[in-house]
């Protein structure tokens, strides 16, 4: 029997070989999945580590001591040191420990409001290039940076003398003052630093430029030598930082025990010990990544597994039915029901058997091809682990095989013996099971909050199978109609053609695979887009220009003349903060340059021109309120206050050269009238008035009376903030708590009304140098107020929808920077301030805005940050989808060849008998041509569909942009050019496959007929 079976599979070794091709991807596809998964944790881990700041990379643990409480002397165990961490650093396998000390000098800077950093950090000279000289070898020596030595005209062979330095507490005298002896220094040379990136700097940002125009170039010494020097306190560190493959996937275990066990370590040397480091923010991001690979890819894996049984199941259908003949002359011969059983079914199983062996082998070698052309110097690291599910694909493929030969096993011999097959269509039964499998799987699908884990991940799979069967139910009925409509009007070859597809044998089953096979394509290929398009929006729209520079606090008016002054044409810059977010449930917000929105910031492609919006963020609005000089006088008349509850008079002013803001109180109001002056040094310059405010000793009494401001301004009348004619029109004032403003002779009248007290934060009687209520920009439901910049609510007025806001997402404002500043009573130091920088931006830009005076504390880009989601589990998993979908369309096209294959014979045969009887040769061409184009031609539109509505009902699911997606508006449907450019290769590979295999039929029915 085993050399009949031989034979058998020798004889029809095309057949056999495809089958066994059908399993082998079967298989492949079950061990392609879990070994994608093994090659894309790596390559999590790798991109991750590779696009990651250095801060993430490593540590930092620092400690500020004063050697002359005799830290180190006392022998406590408390001082930072090898000694005392050094266990705990030792536990991160291949870290590179650094240890690290500097404290402030003065001696060598003329400008005593600059000090020099004096730094020791172990192997300094392994990374310095020295310029002059040579680097340091004895106690006593120090090495100068290069331009640093060239501004101070100091070189090698120099002596230097150096004091350790403390900021003055008085805040009349802003300097570095000396607070120890000095120490005579020697000068052995002078260096620059060829990589002040490189990861053995850490993030002390030694090479970031000072203030002051200066660049960033420590004073390197030794560790005997900054020892010695008289000193106070020292920051003291040991930076840890990754070496190659530390941050291996295989490793990350180890790094965060290390981690557990740092923090035990340094909370035992006190609340002065911190410990810096991004490292745990890097494993959340590997981790998610690596958990969404995990959700991605099987959701693409199953329906490819599914789809190769399904094309085995119709292969071997196919097959057993044109072996009819054979299997009926068996059963006449009075074969035994064991033998009969492996005659039909020994053939399939064998060559089955055979391609999920290979299949075992073929999964892992295409993961290693893909991981080698995708992960460059990661690997796949194959394994047994990735051999799970091959027997249960193989399984599969074997009861696929079983299940499609099950009526021949039992048929009579009668039945075997028909050319043609029963009469009568089949009940939908199989088609209803898999479309109420569909509905069940996706409802749990939705039910578990869009996770596809459990019966969830099987049902894209489902929904497109049931759609695809369901489709094929009811267009091959059309077909037949139109065939029929074809033949009453003669159009033999078309008709012909068209019955073959309706009335064969596996037409449906065919049609079928066909769609779905495009279907899983079209899936894999939305998926794919949207991830990009996902991906794309958090880089740019996330990030909210092409580059983003995070400053220290400051003033929103010391940001906007400093980004303003950098960037006077409005070209490249944009200085940016956030508002406070204080009430709850109040969404957060952005305070921008509205003048520059338009040429700096990313911008929804869905919104209104950024240009409408700035215009309407920033409409005209009258001149701030200027007092010229620093002696501020408020002439004032008062009535009808009690003196049981005296009031006082204060001032907002902000410095208009850059000076920040002050309140300055002008006493107790007194009956009648009277003037109030205080000199203020910081408006030497001018200050803008924010806001005049009366408060109360009694916050909680009834408060009422009636002052009338006369004269608003400087000591000198001819100098007065404003005129008569603009204090005296209320329209230019407001007041919105407490009372309100009267018409008076001569100025502005303020009637106090507060029956409950002036509160906390008194009564404001502002300038309305801004619109107000202020205009927003919102995307979401928009309230009445907001949070000022000085913490209290500032009415505002909708004037645009949004669909985003820049940064911030579907649910936040935006408001104009300058005018949120102006309405606020103070311009206190924003929390979170920001410039914006468009592709324009100058290579210098960090430079030019440490020049005037603002502190870089970060930078982030879109590009790095479009190279880091490119790096992440969900985008490198869909590079599986890519491979699934075309292993989809070679599934399609091998069950075409089958098909053909199984169908040349008897086909041939139907159509000589037709040409022998008289049909012409014309017609015969077009039914041997026209049958699986035209099954091509319908399947690809409806699995198209199919694809579309699969994903439509499910791709939801898919963590795309992650497990915490920000909340951005995040497309979830292709793109349509991007769907067009799948569907036509697609298209033209299948209807090249029919059209081939068509035209060996027509060879063949020539040849019999001889015309």
């Amino acid at each position: 029997m085993i050399a009949l079976v031989a034979a058998m599979l020798w004889h029809r070794r095309g057949q056999a070989v495809t089958l066994a091709l059908l399993a082998l991807f079967a298989v492949a596809a079950a061990v392609a999945a879990p070994a994608y998964l093994q090659a894309t944790d790596r390559a999590v881990a790798a991109g991750q580590v590779e696009t990651a700041a250095a801060g993430d990379r490593g540590l930092v643990v620092t400690k500020v001591e004063d050697d002359r409480a005799g830290s180190q002397a006392s022998g406590d165990g408390n001082s930072l040191s090898f000694s005392t961490v050094g266990p705990a650093l030792v536990r991160f396998p291949g870290f590179t420990n650094v240890y690290a000390a500097e404290y402030p000098t003065v001696g060598i800077e003329p400008d005593l409001r600059y000090r020099s950093r004096f730094v020791y950090r172990q192997d300094a000279c392994a990374h310095l290039t020295m310029a002059t000289g040579r680097c340091l070898i004895g106690a006593g020596e120090v090495v100068l940076g290069e331009r640093t030595a060239q501004r101070l005209a100091l070189g090698a062979g120099d002596h230097i003398e150096l004091s350790y330095a403390q900021f003055s507490s008085d805040p009349r005298t802003p300097v570095f003052e000396a607070h120890g002896r000095a120490k005579g220094l020697t000068v052995v040379g002078t260096y620059r630093v060829p990589h002040p990136a490189d990861a053995y700097w850490g993030t002390h940002g030694y090479f970031a430029a000072d203030p002051g125009d200066r660049p960033g170039e420590p004073v390197f010494t030794n560790s005997a030598t900054l020892n010695a020097m008289d000193h106070g306190s020292a920051l003291k560190s040991v930076d840890g930082t990754a070496g190659p493959g530390a941050l291996d996937v295989d490793r990350l275990a180890g790094v965060r025990a290390a981690l557990a066990g740092l923090r035990d370590v340094t909370a035992k040397l006190g609340s002065t010990v911190t410990v810096r480091t991004g490292l745990p923010d890097l494993l959340a991001r590997i981790d998610s990544g690596r958990a969404a690979a995990r959700l991605i890819v099987p959701v693409v894996a199953v329906p490819l597994v599914a789809l190769s049984w399904f094309a085995i199941f119709l292969a071997v259908g196919y097959g057993t039915e044109g072996r009819r003949p054979e299997l009926a002359v068996v059963a006449l011969r009075g074969a035994r029901r064991r033998e009969r059983w492996w005659l039909a079914t020994g053939e399939s199983l064998v060559a089955i058997l055979a391609g999920a062996v290979a299949g075992c082998l073929a999964g892992q070698l295409l993961v290693n091809v893909a991981a080698a052309l995708l992960f460059p110097g990661v690997g796949a690291a194959p394994g047994a682990a990735a051999l799970r599910y091959a027997p249960l694909a193989a399984a599969g493929a074997v009861l696929a095989a079983l299940l499609a030969q099950r009526r021949q096993l039992f048929s009579p011999v009668a039945q075997l013996l028909r050319r043609a097959p029963v009469a009568g269509r089949r009940p939908p039964i199989l088609e209803a099971a898999v479309a109420l499998l569909a509905v069940v799987t996706g409802v749990q699908l939705s039910l578990s909050g869009g996770s596809p884990t459990g019966a969830g991940l099987f049902a894209p799979a489902l929904i497109v199978f049931a759609i695809a069967l369901l489709s094929a139910r009811a267009l091959l009925p059309i077909v037949t109609r139109l065939a029929a409509r074809a033949l009453r009007r003669g159009q033999v070859g078309l008709a012909l053609a068209g019955l073959q597809l309706s009335r064969r044998p596996g037409a449906q089953g065919l049609f079928s695979l066909l769609v779905a096979a495009v279907a899983v394509t079209t899936y894999a290929a939305g998926a794919v887009d949207s991830g990009a398009q996902d991906r794309a929006a958090q880089a740019e729209l996330g990030t909210g220009a092409d580059r983003v520079v995070s400053i220290a606090p400051v003033t929103p008016g010391e940001l906007l003349g400093a980004v303003r002054e950098i960037d006077r044409d409005g070209r490249f810059a944009m200085a940016v903060a956030r508002t406070p977010s204080n009430a709850a449930g109040e969404p957060p917000g952005l305070a921008v340059d509205a003048t520059r929105l338009a040429a700096v910031a990313t911008w929804p492609g869905d919104g209104p021109p950024a240009g409408r919006v700035a215009a309407a963020l920033h409409p005209s609005a009258p001149e701030p309120v200027v007092i010229p000089g620093r002696d501020v006088t408020v002439e004032a008349m008062s009535s009808g206050l009690s003196a049981q509850h005296p009031l006082n008079l204060t001032v907002s002013l902000t410095s208009v050269s850059g000076r920040g803001s002050t309140r300055v109180s002008l006493g107790q109001l007194r009956p009648g009238p009277f003037a109030y002056t205080q000199r203020v040094p910081s408006c030497a310059g001018g200050c803008r008035l924010d806001g005049i405010q009366i408060t109360s000793i009694d916050a909680t009494s009834g408060i009422s009376g009636h002052l009338t401001i006369t004269r608003l301004g400087s000591i000198n009348p001819v100098a007065d903030a404003v005129g008569t004619a603009r204090l005296g029109d209320r329209s230019q004032w407001r007041m919105t708590a407490y009372g309100g403003l009267t018409a008076a002779p001569g100025g502005l009248g303020i009637d106090i009304d507060a029956p409950a007290g002036l509160g906390d934060s008194g009564a404001w009687i502002q300038p309305v140098d801004t619109p107000y209520p202020l205009p927003v920009a919102t995307a979401g439901s928009p309230g009445d107020a907001v949070t000022g910049l000085d913490g209290r609510r500032v009415d505002v007025t909708r004037a645009v929808r949004l669909p985003a806001v820049p940064r911030l997402g579907v649910r936040a404002t935006l408001v104009d920077l300058e005018y949120a500043d102006r309405a606020a009573t103070a311009a206190a130091p924003a929390a979170m301030t920001e410039v914006w920088l468009s592709a324009a931006a100058p290579s210098d830009i960090l430079d030019q805005l440490a020049a005037h005076g603002l502190v870089v504390t970060g930078d982030v880009s879109a590009t790095v940050a479009r190279a880091q989601l490119d790096r992440q589990g969900p985008a490198l998993a869909l590079a599986f989808y890519a491979l699934a979908g075309g292993l989809a369309v070679l599934l399609g096209a091998g069950a075409l060849v089958l098909a053909a294959a199984v169908d040349r014979q008897r086909r041939a045969e139907d159509l000589s008998a037709l040409r022998v009887q008289g049909l012409d040769r014309r017609s015969a061409g077009r039914a041997t041509l026209w049958a699986y184009p035209m099954l091509v031609v319908i399947a690809v539109p409806a699995g198209l569909l199919t694809g579309l509505a699969g994903y439509g009902l499910t791709g939801w699911a898919l963590p795309l942009a992650g497990l915490d997606p920000p909340p951005l508006p995040l497309p979830l449907w292709p793109r349509p050019a991007v769907v067009a450019a799948v569907a036509v290769p697609v298209l033209l590979v299948l209807a090249g496959v029919a059209v081939l295999t068509s035209r060996n039929l027509r060879n063949l029915v020539a040849g019999r007929t001889g015309r």
